[in-house]
């Protein structure tokens, strides 16, 4: 069988037991032993699919139950598959669906406004108590960071939102932009703690409709605003401060110098921007079929590469950049564990299919960033040379006077 010729120049290191349609065994890589995979495969028809586009059929042959794990799991396939391919690896059999892939990169990217809104409402108005299963307290739907390895879930979503109001270098009274508001968590913490003004755009229906409740609950609601609105449609405001988490990825790489561009018509003259994304470090790339398809269509994790060219041709200054390297590993662990332990009470929102799905999601894109290149990127923007302090202790200084400043958290209830 193809899929046989396929694990079989693949796996080296570890131990892979596959059973065919027909109920044949096979074996790949070391003896079998107690940390050996096993896969049973249903049909001849997924065979082929995994075998030719394995980026999306393993993943949909999963949540179809075409692919059953008979033992170890989804993550520990993954790992072992990932780990055989190497950081840059490539599948065995797979070069035409790779050009496939490069072919129609741009275009999957694509992502004018119409398509913008609709992407993100197939992933964000989901049932809002899906996500209470396994995100933090303030539904924090982005990268933790953990300053130990003991560090809580609630702990690092929390360590997250104060080294971004640090790197904002914030005034009491500064106007905020947040592009991509999220359930509004990090604009609410910004106006508490910072004394700031904050205006939170969105394209989720659901998510604007709860963080406006918030606001409203925490007596915020005069200075903190969330609004229905695309970025490109913020013309002719300005703000102090802006800060986009884990919105750029939803860009599009055709509309990076529109993004940039408006960042920069958007600041007043002393204005610093913050952009918070996930990065690729092997250079551009495509979005796998899987994730594409089913999880964040139009979504794509770009190469610094794409990135800081854009940034030169909008004339901002790039004043400061970090790497956090497997804080998204981390926090996506969190995530799947909790997940599976409300197993049943998200099967009781979708259906098993549902489950298998999200399981699916969150296991590879954990492997992906523990394994596979992906990091997170900080990168720091100003108009001017002059606008920040030249060296970065006022960063750690910021830190340190939030903590004292942090009010106990009181989150709105969100189930």
């Amino acid at each position: 069988m193809l899929l046989g010729a396929v694990f079989k120049r693949l796996i080296r290191t570890g131990s892979l037991t596959v059973i065919d349609h027909r109920g044949e065994r096979r074996h790949f890589g070391e003896p079998p032993g107690p940390q050996t995979v096993t896969i049973r495969v249903t049909s001849l028809s997924a065979e082929w699919r995994i075998a030719l586009n394995p980026k999306l059929a393993v993943g949909e042959c999963y949540m179809n139950g075409e692919l059953v794990f008979e033992q170890g799991g989804v993550y520990d396939f993954l790992t072992l598959v990932v780990r055989n391919l190497g950081v840059h690896g490539n599948i065995p059999f797979s070069a035409v669906q790779r050009g496939w892939e490069r072919a129609m990169r741009l275009w999957h990217q694509f992502n004018p406004e119409a398509a913008a809104s609709k992407n993100v409402q197939h992933h964000y108005d989901l049932d809002g108590r899906l996500y209470d299963l396994f995100l933090d307290t303030d539904k924090q739907y982005s990268c933790a960071y953990f300053p130990t390895p003991d560090t809580t879930l609630e702990q690092a979503q929390l360590a997250k939102k104060r080294h971004i109001a640090a790197k904002l270098n914030l005034k009491p009274g500064m106007r905020v932009l947040e592009i991509g508001c999220g359930w509004g968590g990090l604009a609410l913490y910004l106006a508490e703690t910072c004394g700031v003004e904050v205006v939170g755009i969105t394209l989720s229906h659901e998510q604007h409709a709860l963080a406006s409740r918030r606001a409203q609950e925490r007596g915020l609601s005069d200075r903190v605003k969330f609004e229905i609105v695309d970025y490109r449609r913020m013309l002719g405001r300005k703000f102090d401060r802006i800060v986009s988490v884990g919105m750029f990825e939803h860009v599009g790489v055709p509309h990076y110098r529109a993004y940039f561009e408006g960042i920069n018509n958007l600041l007043t003259d002393d204005g610093v921007a913050l952009v918070h994304s996930i990065g690729r470090s092997e250079g551009p790339g495509a979005t796998p079929g899987f994730i594409r398809k089913y999880i964040f269509p139009g979504g794509y994790t770009p190469a610094l590469s794409e990135v800081l060219p854009v940034i030169e041709q909008s004339q901002l200054w790039v004043t400061d950049m970090e790497i956090l390297r497997l804080h998204y590993a981390e926090t996506l662990k969190h995530w799947r564990m909790r997940f599976l332990a409300q197993w049943d009470k998200a099967k009781a929102l979708y259906d098993e299919r549902f489950c298998r799905m999200w399981e699916f999601y969150l296991a590879a894109s954990e492997i992906t960033f523990r394994h596979w290149g992906h990091m997170v990127f900080q990168v720091q923007l100003a108009k001017k040379v002059e606008t920040l302090p030249i060296t970065r202790d006022y960063m750690h200084d910021a830190e340190l006077d939030l903590v004292n400043r942090e009010k106990p958290q009181r989150f709105a209830k969100t189930g």
